[in-house]
């Protein structure tokens, strides 16, 4: 009975390899807090001493009221709108009433999720493109032989160059009286898109490149279609090579996407950035270092979720992931 409950019992390794998961990471946090506290005393700018771990915590807190408050002015801003309209329409049944949206100040978290949406969305037409782009390089030496060249050209080419470029070719070409989307999203999405396909682009015709030559020998035996050929050999094959460069991309998705905003003053966290830069204020320092940490922290969920997707779309599941 009592070789029964032991067998049960998490094994000593199985503990210790848990806790060491857990562990390291805060002995990390905790050394990084510590010397972020130490040194932001000795830096001493114009706006006064760099905030530290505390003092950024505080600007978060004025930040979450801040975000609360204006949610409460929304509500009542809708509510006096309801008010008006039920007394107008008790007047007249056939009046014509309408709700106008609230048009108040973007809060701190009403920029996050802005810029969230926005590398979303450019971050997936960017592997719309590598990603099938890729396959058909990977598959035709002589098309990766002709492309190869142009792709090096653009690989290296910075968002602040190309920001320009997109913003005067979306102003001239998307010209609407009641755009489905503003141009400074489209502007941000086409620039994520241009500077973040590259690494999945390159990784995906490299893994297409590395499949096995007894896959492929055998799908020649089974005379397998083009399709079932990619479905079958060569995605499998690939995935692992096809998420290094996704999460390679999604990272400098969301750093191209703060650099733009804060360049072209773009919705997002970018500009919430320049603008307690430009609003130099006591507070503003704190504010700043809430967002690098925001953005940081961001990067972080992004980079873990893709590989959490990978792990789950991976044909190896005994494959060690980090």
């Amino acid at each position: 009975m009592s070789s029964n409950v032991i067998s049960l019992m998490p094994s000593r390794k199985i503990v210790v390899n848990k806790s060491k998961i857990i562990f390291f990471p805060i002995i990390g946090i905790l050394v990084f807090l510590m010397f972020w506290h130490l040194s932001a005393k000795q830096v001493e700018t114009s706006l006064g001493t760099l905030p530290g771990p505390v003092q950024t915590f505080q600007q978060f807190s004025n930040l979450v009221s801040e975000h609360w408050e204006e949610r409460e002015k929304e509500e009542k801003f809708i509510e006096r709108q309801e008010k008006r309209n039920a007394a107008k329409l008790a007047k007249n049944p056939d009046a014509k009433v309408k709700i106008r949206p609230y048009t108040g100040k973007p809060t701190f978290f009403d920029q996050i999720v802005t810029s969230l949406f926005t590398v979303a969305c450019g971050f997936l037409l960017a592997t719309l493109i590598a990603v099938p782009l890729g396959i058909v390089l990977g598959l035709n030496n002589g098309a990766y032989q002709a492309f190869n060249p142009i792709i090096q050209l653009l690989k290296p080419v910075s968002p602040l160059a190309w920001l320009p470029i997109v913003t005067m070719v979306v102003s001239a070409t998307y010209v609407s009286d009641d755009p489905m989307f503003a141009k400074s999203f489209v502007n941000s999405l086409l620039t994520v898109a241009l500077c973040s396909l590259w690494p999945t682009l390159i990784n995906t015709a490299v893994g297409v490149t590395s499949v096995d030559k007894d896959l492929i020998n055998v799908s020649k035996v089974l005379q397998l279609s083009w399709w079932q050929h990619i479905r079958t050999i060569v995605l499998p094959s690939a995935i692992p090579m096809i998420f290094t460069g996704l999460r390679l991309s999604l990272g400098i998705a969301w750093m191209v996407l703060i650099a733009a905003e804060m360049l072209a003053q773009n919705p997002g966290l970018g500009k919430f950035v320049w603008d307690e830069f430009q609003n130099g204020s006591s507070a503003s320092l704190g504010r700043i270092m809430v967002a690098v940490i925001t953005i940081g922290f961001v990067g972080l969920l992004l980079d873990r979720g893709m590989l959490q997707l990978q792990k789950w779309l991976s044909w190896n599941k005994q494959q060690a992931l980090r």
